[in-house]
């Protein structure tokens, strides 16, 4: 058996193992419940050995899909104590217990990627033409309820809806925000050094926003006029404009029609006529945006290379990102850093400020080669490649060493492993 197959066994293992009847938990103990985008994601190391079984993970996350359109960002299916907050404290009564934010919506692409790989042309068909309808609800609830003023950049009113929780491009938007005042137990320390994980006064105001979601009655616009922590984020515009771009192409290959279709274009015509408002002229990058403030968020994160993914760059800035990129690469032993190496606030193993990501990179090759620069995206490859077969199925990887961070057995990272880098 070659090393490819080998590893693909395993990855294949770990997807059996995390799988919690229908649907795939993260990693066990400290992510016990159904995540969004790692779901998503996750469907697609399911597709290669388990086609129905890719389906059903799509079927029952979007089985929490809440009336107004938003998929949560976490569906609560089981109870468990080996995580918080929990569902007692986000205090959202549907009809699946869930958190009452989103995530990148990620989904209609991976959907897009599985009909293309699909051989069960019935089954894909079938699931497909039910899950449509939803799909498109979940993208007008993010142009609706995240885009009031209708810029074309939705607003994220929280870090943990950007997936990317505690990047460094949020500090300056997070110190407005008040920290909470009651006593809580923290369960990640439990299971991860804390030198891989949020500090505590960041958790602190992650859990105000949480208490004002509830006390809000999570009620968009009133969350809109009073929430203290407003971003542009410019990986949730980039993912959520590639996949309304390919929900588009889906609605079109399944003869679907109508207004919301037609919002989608015009919504996506709007993102591309302003996303020149997150370009920095001086720093020739993509940056997030804090609204409160009116400033671009300062430091650069591999979030700013995401707009290539979606199309969003244009010629000039595509050059410079492949320059950024390379030279990024080169700072630190191990990339793409999800914060640039050069920046003080880098930290090689901790949560989102340092760390590579295969998914993010895979993201991030997608973006380079389809604008062009195949030689960035082969070395952006090659370089997740070696890590990922030093170092394995970890959640995520420091910068630097190498060295396996965060959850083991990591289903989007053995998801990703067996979707993008092994050919068995």
């Amino acid at each position: 058996m070659s090393e490819d197959q080998q590893l693909f066994k395993a990855g294949q293992a770990i997807l059996n193992k995390n799988d919690f009847g229908g649907y795939t938990v993260p990693t066990q103990g400290l992510y016990p419940f159904q995540w969004n985008w790692d779901s998503a994601i996750t469907a697609l190391g399911w597709m290669k050995f388990n086609e129905p079984r890719a389906w059903q993970e799509l079927n029952v996350l979007m089985s929490g899909q809440w009336d107004d359109g938003m998929v949560p960002h976490i569906l609560f299916h089981k109870d468990s104590d080996t995580y918080f907050p929990g569902p007692d404290v986000w205090g959202a009564d549907k009809k699946v217990k869930s958190t009452s934010i989103s995530q990148p919506p990620v989904l209609s692409s991976v959907v897009k990627i599985l009909c293309e790989q699909a051989k069960d042309t019935q089954l894909r068909d079938q699931t497909v033409m039910a899950m449509l309808p939803g799909l498109i609800r979940s993208h007008l609830w993010w142009y609706r309820d995240r885009d009031p003023e209708n810029t074309g950049l939705v607003v994220s009113y929280h870090p943990w809806e950007s997936g990317m929780d505690n990047s460094p491009a949020w500090d300056e938007a997070l110190e407005r925000v008040p920290k909470v005042t009651w006593e809580y137990q923290r369960r990640d320390l439990n299971h991860i050094d804390a030198s891989e994980r949020p500090h505590k006064e960041q958790y602190d105001r992650y859990l105000y926003l949480v208490d004002l979601f509830k006390h809000k009655q999570f009620q968009s616009p009133d969350i809109y006029r009073d929430c203290p922590y407003k971003v542009n984020d410019v990986s949730l515009i980039s993912i959520l404009h590639r996949a309304t771009l390919d929900l588009i192409d889906l609605c079109e290959q399944f003869n679907v029609t109508g207004q919301g279709v037609d919002q989608l274009k015009a919504r996506a015509t709007l993102t591309a006529h302003n996303m020149h408002q997150l370009w920095s002229e001086k720093t020739h990058f993509f940056h997030s945006k804090d609204l409160i403030s009116n400033t671009l968020c300062r430091v650069k994160t591999n979030a700013g290379f995401l707009p290539l993914l979606a199309g969003l760059a244009n010629k000039a800035q595509a050059q410079h990102l492949a320059k950024e990129a390379q030279t990024w690469m080169a700072a630190s032993k191990y990339a793409i850093a999800s914060t640039d190496p050069r920046e003080p606030q880098y930290e090689p193993q901790r949560y989102w400020r340092g760390p590579v990501w295969l998914h993010i990179n895979w993201m991030i090759a997608l973006g380079f080669e389809r604008s062009g620069y195949r030689d960035v995206a082969e070395q952006i490859h090659n370089k997740t490649d070696m890590l990922f077969r030093e170092f394995k199925f970890f959640e995520y990887f420091n910068a630097d060493t190498g060295a396996g961070c965060g959850g083991n057995d990591f289903s989007w990272t053995a998801a990703i492993a067996m979707h993008w880098l092994l050919k068995p």
